[in-house]
């Protein structure tokens, strides 16, 4: 299948936090891109900084937060923007923030309001990016909770958020991400917390998204059986940086980064027979502060060579779209970031 429309292009992104009185570089150089009809899978340990990237793109960083280096090209049918050089909360950002761009957050307990009716908090995008009546919102988001699966949506969505289960929340943050039809879908932790069957069903809404509906998807995730069942492109972030990125088949069947293998051993596999314990992976993270010169995983890797520790590692092309942080691959094409 020939890839779709290039939806947005994201250049050696960088960003720092302010602790006290320190500058801490949590994202180091991630770039990725987004087509029309395909998803990304940004996957991770909690804290690699899967969340903070789209957070970056989005210009939704907390106030300690701020962008220090990088582009996020935003490619629209009739203008190409970096939304790094729009203010994050300017006319110019907002009409592409949940108009162009549509955001599930990670946890709908906490992204809904709990004192107004769902519909409304639904309304609220539909209104603000387009000129229509109350009526032809409320017309406009029955139908999609009817093609979200939600039952008897014309009541449904007079409801609050607490009466609804976990599962039709979740659904509920689709429809605000979806209303106004953006080019590209992020889903930041869409199935956390969901039991086995609500999971499998919120995964067919969003393949429908992408499949029947031409969308762009990146899905952030540390669930590696979602991304089996879903994405196109997987990139593999540890601490800030993508280490390895390459299509989902070769993740799963040729992992080169110690790191993606490891996630991977740690990942339960059925059938096998016999229960198997599960390995881990050794050491723990280190703090951002500490993350200087050299790889970021070499005290946990069981490859690390002295080189590692001092050199700044490049990215290395092992094969055609296939890319690699790690210096086991330094007789590879050396790709300049």
């Amino acid at each position: 299948m020939q890839p779709g429309r290039l939806i947005l292009e994201v250049k050696n992104l960088q960003t720092n936090f302010r602790v006290g009185n320190e500058d801490i570089s949590i994202i180091r150089g991630v770039s990725f891109s987004a087509r029309q009809g395909e998803t990304l899978a940004i996957v991770g340990e909690s804290g690699c900084g899967k969340s903070v990237t789209v957070h970056s793109v989005m210009r939704l960083l907390p106030k300690n937060g701020r962008l220090t280096g990088g582009e996020a090209i935003f490619h629209d049918i009739d203008n190409n923007y970096d939304l790094h050089n729009l203010e994050p909360f300017g006319k110019e950002m907002r009409a592409i923030r949940g108009r162009k761009i549509g955001m599930i957050f990670q946890d709908p307990m906490a992204s809904l309001n709990p004192v107004y009716r769902v519909g409304d908090q639904v309304a609220e995008n539909l209104l603000q990016h387009f000129k229509m009546s109350k009526k032809e919102a409320r017309e406009r988001i029955v139908e999609m909770f009817a093609s979200l699966g939600i039952p008897d949506p014309a009541r449904r969505i007079d409801d609050y958020p607490h009466q609804f289960s976990g599962g039709m929340k979740q659904r509920v943050m689709i429809a605000i991400a979806m209303i106004c039809n953006p080019d590209l879908l992020i889903a930041d932790e869409p199935t956390t917390a969901l039991d086995v069957t609500i999971q499998a069903q919120i995964i067919e809404l969003m393949e429908g998204l992408k499949d029947e509906q031409g969308k762009a998807v990146i899905l952030i995730t540390h669930n590696m059986g979602l991304v089996a069942e879903t994405a196109d492109e997987v990139a593999v972030m540890y601490m800030g940086r993508i280490v390895e990125r390459a299509p989902v088949e070769r993740i799963f069947h040729n992992p080169c980064h110690p790191y993606t293998k490891a996630l991977l051993r740690s990942v339960p596999v059925l059938g096998h027979g016999k229960a198997e314990r599960l390995e881990t992976i050794r050491g723990s993270t280190p703090s951002p502060s500490e993350c200087t010169k050299g790889c970021e995983f070499a005290n946990r890797c069981d490859f690390m060579m002295d080189k590692c520790r001092v050199l700044d590692v490049p990215v290395y092309e092992i094969e055609e779209n296939h890319h690699v942080r790690c210096m086991l691959f330094e007789d590879s094409k050396e790709l300049q970031q």
